[in-house]
């Protein structure tokens, strides 16, 4: 959601004003509220600026996603393609064919029981290579 500085400022002023009546209430000098008033201000204003500056940056980012294409990743080549880490790279490399068929169809969003019948073993084979695959990228890191 975009920053809003109309909003904020009458969030701001309400706050103020409400902040500003219980002072006075106290008996607090009307210097010291106003330099009170002036020192929140300021605090108001740099978060503006921070607010406004992330906003058009989190505006720009979305926009840079939109302009790069996304690569879909249906074979085994293509998932090593995408593998921008040398070291991960070469331990992927030394996975077997099956262990990274069934990577691939896990992350086209197939449940284990479709991949067991795909692939042609049991759902507690697909578990276990998954599970010898968690171990040595543990160790990768």
């Amino acid at each position: 959601m975009a920053y809003n500085h109309g909003r904020e400022e009458r969030k701001w002023r309400v706050w103020k004003e409400a902040e500003e009546k219980v002072l006075r209430e106290y008996g607090m000098y009307e210097d010291t509220i106003k330099q009170i008033h002036t020192d929140d201000r300021a605090d108001f204003n740099s978060n503006r600026r921070f607010y406004r500056w992330t906003s058009d940056f989190g505006e720009y980012l979305e926009g840079m996603a939109d302009n790069v294409p996304i690569t879909e990743v249906k074979t085994i080549a293509d998932l090593l393609d995408e593998i921008e880490d040398e070291n991960l790279y070469r331990v992927l490399l030394t996975i077997d064919k099956r262990t990274l068929q069934i990577v691939l169809l896990k992350m086209q969003g197939y449940s284990t029981k479709e991949i067991a019948l795909l692939v042609g073993i049991t759902p507690g084979a697909v578990y276990a290579r998954l599970g010898h695959l968690r171990k040595k990228l543990k160790d990768f890191k």
